[in-house]
């Protein structure tokens, strides 16, 4: 009984008040600014404890309700200021609000939007503070001429921002920049991207004009990359933009999404040239799944040694295998996915790629669902690859059971070149 008397004595303790204003701040900086703002009626001590949180997030808030919590916000340098699209405002305010947080010493901002052309402040480009900023759906880069100094910029993530002939200037002015991710809508017009310090760049340019492709006239148009200290590269480009890669001496990873619409020999021989600046990469994933047929010519006439591959992942017809499994000495992990067309070229190479006879311990199959046309060079990598650990079979789940036991038993008939091989297989 005393024990039972002594535990409720216990519950009764409130132990959250007992923790100093600091501890419980930052116990608020995880929540909503909706949700810490409503702590303010707890008690008296609470209720202006979320003006001293150094985080600012709106998520489903009007103009005027924010507007009365800025007017209470006593930090001084806020850490976070994030804004959604659900936020219901006029797009001038947003950007007083910007202003605000800039004023206010803010490190990462985060702007995000659907629709609406949104006011950029000068101030923006000028702030000493910032060091993460995300720009979503913001209209269009405002003329902020030579006034351009982000001297603690490390993130800069722009999607579907206008007017990208603005980047350049803009990268100038962000001298310890480490990271830039670039979602683009295709604008009539070639650009360069150029920064010494970025490691990090992820480049996806997406087209929303609806020609046919033999008539689209766009592919004289030229993306420039010049990043020497590039680190990791992912490119997905749907506009036929022909690319231009300067030293990636850096360059460990790169992943790369092509999707030719126009088949065009020049553009072709411009994504091949792009793949072979990165030879000296250590993973490497290339998706070249749709309509590639001048891009494999150009490839085939061509010796591309990836010397420094261990891991190659490939969502494309069988018919670049064997040149890649030609030239890539050390590949220890070969992913590939399936692709739709209906292509049946798979070439046995002339002899065996060294890679298969010392390197290759994983394969792994991802979501193949008609394997018929990959049996062949399946059973060839099996038979050769003399000490493959294992092969993982990755099925969709969508995929019925009986299909499923058909490629688990199929595969598992094939001759095994290592002993120790086994198959796995799993939904993912």
């Amino acid at each position: 009984m005393e024990i039972t008397k002594k535990y409720r004595r216990n519950l009764s303790i409130d132990r959250l008040s007992e923790l100093p204003d600091s501890v419980l701040c930052y116990i608020l900086s995880f929540l909503p600014t909706q949700k810490s703002v409503a702590t303010s009626i707890l008690s008296r001590r609470w209720r202006y404890l979320w003006t001293d949180v150094p985080n600012l997030d709106f998520v489903d808030e009007n103009q005027g309700t924010i507007n009365r919590v800025l007017s209470l916000y006593n930090v001084r340098n806020i850490i976070n200021f994030r804004l959604s699209d659900k936020v219901d405002c006029h797009h001038y305010q947003i950007g007083e609000w910007i202003t605000f947080a800039i004023e206010r010493n803010v490190q990462n901002l985060d702007i995000w939007r659907q629709s609406a052309d949104v006011f950029l402040p000068r101030s923006l480009f000028t702030s000493k503070t910032l060091v993460d900023l995300r720009l979503h759906c913001c209209g269009k880069f405002p003329n902020i001429g030579s006034a351009v100094s982000l001297p603690l910029l490390k993130k800069l993530r722009l999607v579907f921002i206008r007017g990208y002939e603005s980047l350049p200037h803009l990268l100038s002015g962000c001298p310890v920049l480490v990271e830039l991710v670039l979602y683009l809508c295709f604008e009539y017009r070639s650009f360069t991207i150029s920064s010494p310090t970025i490691k990090k760049l992820v480049i996806d340019i997406y087209s929303d004009i609806h020609e046919d492709p033999d008539e689209m006239y766009y592919t004289d148009y030229i993306l420039e990359i010049d990043t020497p200290a590039v680190v990791y590269l992912q490119l997905f480009d749907s506009t036929n933009y022909h690319i231009k890669l300067g030293s990636v001496a850096s360059l460990t990873e790169a992943s790369v999404h092509i999707q030719d619409y126009r088949n065009h020999c020049l553009y072709s021989r411009s994504v091949v040239e792009f793949i072979e600046r990165l030879s000296n990469v250590q993973c490497l994933e290339l998706d070249l799944s749709h309509r590639a047929e001048n891009i494999h010519s150009v490839f085939a006439a061509r010796t591309i040694s990836f010397r420094n591959v261990t891991k190659l992942e490939m969502t494309t017809d069988c018919r670049f295998l064997p040149k890649l499994l030609e030239n890539a000495d050390n590949l220890e992990i070969l992913v590939l996915h399936e692709v739709n067309e209906k292509i049946d070229r798979w070439m046995e190479p002339q002899q065996v790629p060294t890679c298969l006879v010392s390197r290759l311990r994983t394969i792994k199959l991802f979501r193949f669902v008609e394997m018929k046309r990959e049996f062949k060079a399946v059973k060839y990598l099996l038979k050769n690859a003399i000490i493959l650990e294992k092969i993982e079979i990755v099925y969709p789940c969508y995929l019925i059971s009986k299909k499923r036991i058909y490629m688990l038993d199929k595969i598992s008939s094939f001759e095994r070149g290592s002993s120790a091989c086994e198959v796995v297989a799993y939904v993912g």
